[in-house]
């Protein structure tokens, strides 16, 4: 099975679900099953992180530059608060990750970056931020 694992993921998770519906558990290739679901909720969390990352980006070019907001940033915020919405109804523990201010301080130190990155502007090192901005702060063309 490692052999399958390493040539051929996709037919190794098929052969995988087979085996477990069939109830053959002694066929499993256990040690790459067992890093596979962990690394299902290592994506879900990454996945939501990276929602976070993107708002964060985008509020502070928002706040930044106000001559150049867009509705284009406006729905990129928009889109990703629902995606972290989604992520949340599907994965409720993943909550948790939103009550972290350690976490939103790494995460902020990406999107400065990446912000910086963009235009070249100096934002302010420490987050500005809260997760209820992140999540569900108004955000308006008419600002």
């Amino acid at each position: 099975m490692e052999q399958l694992y390493e040539r051929d993921f996709s037919q190794w998770a098929e052969t995988m679900a087979d085996l477990l519906a069939a109830g053959d558990f002694m066929a499993l290739d256990i040690e790459n099953l067992v890093e596979e679901v962990r690394d299902l909720s290592k994506r879900e969390r990454d996945h939501l992180l990276s929602s976070i990352r993107l708002i964060l980006h985008y509020l502070l070019k928002w706040d930044h530059q106000p001559q150049k907001r867009s509705r284009s940033w406006r729905n990129t915020i928009d889109r990703e608060r629902s995606n972290i919405e989604l992520y949340l109804e599907d994965s409720p523990s993943l909550r948790r990750y939103l009550n972290d201010e350690v976490s939103l301080a790494k995460i902020y130190r990406l999107a400065r970056a990446d912000a910086i990155r963009e235009t070249d502007l100096d934002f302010p090192k420490d987050c500005p931020y809260d997760i209820e901005d992140v999540l569900s702060r108004v955000i308006s063309l008419g600002e």
